[in-house]
């Protein structure tokens, strides 16, 4: 894959930005052409990132950005949503109350980056199961999984005519998913969903773009944490104490190892029906990685 972001064409009138490396805070974006306007499928993290999506649009489609789609609360995918002020916004209900009360992470947990000045912005309009854009011969859905997944809020936009599929952050593709804001068994139900449309082309939150065969190492990793959490509930251990003593197998290759530490917070929490404590979550991981800052390119 080439090192610099690029606008990569799926199909007529549809685009995916993809952002190497993929790791902490670095998303793909999607982009689909309609007379009346261009969709985005997600803004970026920072102003420089979310410039040079604008720069690239402009280059490459032109026009005027009217809607944004944003996947589900995470900042990665959010913050640049106050450089487009005049497009509409449409979200899962859930992501409006995220965006009320954001998660603030101590300052110590990632590599310094520049985020520029950049904030999200609330949804305009809301949905709680699907909703239809620009319907006709091209219809753009974008829809709810039906339960809590990678977060409360996210959704996917499918395109049947093009069988496109903008999975935002239910598919990783060589990284390290992460669970911490939702539910593992949930996540899994959801794959079953995004299966079942059948996609030819897959643009996941973040890595490369596929088909299909990106849903199953994603399946694989969950059901992998799963049982690990269940082990930690037998030996009586902590999240970060079983992660450390967890052998990640064919998972140790993929970048952002870390999460695990969060993920089984969140798992041991589910089979006990309890609150994670989230800023412990981060805290841990960050012990994980050494005590040292998570590495952010952004």
């Amino acid at each position: 894959m080439n090192d610099q972001p690029e606008l990569q064409q799926l199909a007529e009138d549809v685009w995916a930005y993809i952002q190497p490396d993929g790791g902490w805070m670095i998303n793909n974006m999607g982009l689909i052409a309609h007379p009346d306007g261009l969709t985005s499928v997600d803004v970026t993290s920072t102003e420089r990132r979310t410039l040079d999506y604008l720069d690239a649009i402009e280059a490459t489609v032109g026009g005027r950005v009217q809607r944004l789609v944003l996947t589900h609360a995470h900042p990665d995918h959010c913050n640049g949503a106050s450089l487009l002020p005049e497009a509409e916004i449409i979200a899962h209900r859930s992501v409006a109350d995220e965006l009320r009360a954001p998660h603030t992470l101590a300052p110590h947990i990632f590599t310094p980056f520049d985020q520029g000045s950049v904030a999200p912005r609330p949804p305009t309009v809301v949905f709680d199961q699907a909703v239809t854009i620009a319907p006709g011969d091209r219809p753009i859905e974008v829809r709810h999984p039906g339960t809590i997944a990678h977060t409360s809020g996210d959704s996917y936009v499918w395109l049947p005519a093009e069988r496109v599929l903008f999975t935002g952050d239910l598919v990783f593709n060589g990284g390290t998913p992460f669970a911490l804001s939702g539910s593992l068994r949930g996540w899994q139900q959801a794959l079953d969903d995004l299966a079942a449309l059948d996609p030819v082309t897959v643009v996941p939150g973040h890595g490369p773009v596929g088909g299909p065969e990106l849903f199953e190492p994603v399946r694989a990793y969950l059901s992998f944490v799963v049982a690990a959490a269940a082990d930690a509930d037998r030996h009586g251990l902590c999240p970060l104490d079983a992660a450390r003593g967890l052998d990640l197998g064919p998972f140790s290759r993929w970048p952002e190892r870390e999460r695990i530490v969060g993920n089984l917070h969140r798992a041991i929490a589910e089979r006990s029906g309890t609150e994670v404590d989230i800023p412990k979550a981060w805290q841990d991981m960050y012990e994980y990685n050494g005590g040292s800052p998570l590495d952010c390119h952004a």
